[in-house]
């Protein structure tokens, strides 16, 4: 798995302590991860990364893993995630970085696209396109008039309730339930029947995820609990009333999108015309490939992380 000579080291940034995993000399390629995952989430892309001639680094986001969770919710905007990766590329010593974002990661790059064009020499994001501002309807408004209020994102908004459904199931269970998720459509958690009610079937793992991930996974989750990943979420509203002053505005850095085609984001109403008619292009000028990876769920740089890894050095070493 490559796992060998990765460090690991914790750097003061933004205010908290953030634990970095990093392989590899030259240029930096940042990795960040997302829901509910954890640097480890990028393993294989490190590993192949390093050996090509780069220095990966990817940190345990803002309330992750063993990086620090600050308490309140309103400390997890979008404007706080950016503002770590920017200090995080300063604290590496570094003007300028790769980066390759991933579910939460991959709306967190693309605000770093947007607000901090100046730090990234170039974006792969995988699994969820850049979502336009809807000046005209909240975030939560929107999810709950297309999904209805059993709609994930929904359901994670109340404080405590979410963490108390979690905690009646045992994390390793959890975990896999999520990473082996692959049906192209919204998640949707009936309140009556809660997150327990889902795992009725037994779960079992495909060949790229081994129990050994499933338990480094579940051993972190452990000790940090869900609150810190669940936060993201319930600052969408608040990330909608911060973002106001970019509404309509571009992402002018080179990029490349890749999906699977069992994704879910793939799979809301849309986003498939956005991503191939024309919308994607208009907001995202300088985007030179789109990927859709066939019978691919979401998980992707886990689950074809060969290809994944291949497909980053591909479009990186042209910059």
């Amino acid at each position: 798995m490559g796992m060998e000579g990765i460090s690991h080291r914790k750097l003061h940034v933004n205010g908290i302590n953030m634990h970095v995993a990093e392989k590899g000399d030259g240029p930096v390629v940042l990795f960040v991860h997302g829901f509910p995952e954890l640097w480890y989430s990028w393993r294989h892309q490190i590993a192949s990364l390093a050996a090509r001639g780069y220095r990966a680094v990817a940190p345990d986001l803002r309330g992750y893993g063993d990086s620090d969770a600050p308490p309140s919710a309103s400390a997890y905007t979008i404007l706080h995630l950016v503002g770590d990766l920017v200090a995080l590329i300063h604290a590496l010593g570094q003007d300028q970085v790769f980066v390759v974002g991933h579910d939460w990661g991959a709306a967190v790059a693309w605000w770093l696209c947007m607000l901090r064009p100046d730090k990234v020499k170039a974006l792969v994001n995988l699994s969820v396109p850049f979502s336009p501002r809807n000046p005209h309807r909240r975030t939560l408004d929107s999810l709950r008039a297309i999904f209805g209020d059993d709609h994930y994102m929904c359901r994670f908004q109340e404080h405590g309730a979410t963490e108390a459904e979690f905690a009646q199931i045992e994390t390793s269970l959890l975990i896999k339930k999520f990473l082996t998720y692959r049906k192209p459509e919204p998640i949707i958690v009936p309140k009556e029947k809660g997150f327990d009610g889902t795992l009725e079937t037994p779960i079992a793992l495909p060949t790229w995820l081994s129990e050994e991930d499933i338990n480094y996974f579940a051993s972190k989750f452990e000790k940090s609990g869900f609150t810190g990943g669940l936060n993201y979420y319930r600052c969408l509203d608040l990330n909608w009333e911060l973002t106001a002053p970019w509404t309509g505005a571009q992402i002018k850095v080179p990029v490349k999108f890749i999906v699977g085609d069992l994704d879910l984001t793939y799979h809301s109403p849309g986003v498939q015309d956005y991503i191939h008619k024309g919308g994607f292009k208009k907001l995202v000028p300088f985007l030179q490939d789109v990927v859709v990876m066939e019978g691919v769920g979401h998980f992707i740089n886990q689950e074809r992380a060969h290809d994944i890894s291949d497909h980053i050095y591909e479009f990186i070493k042209k910059f």
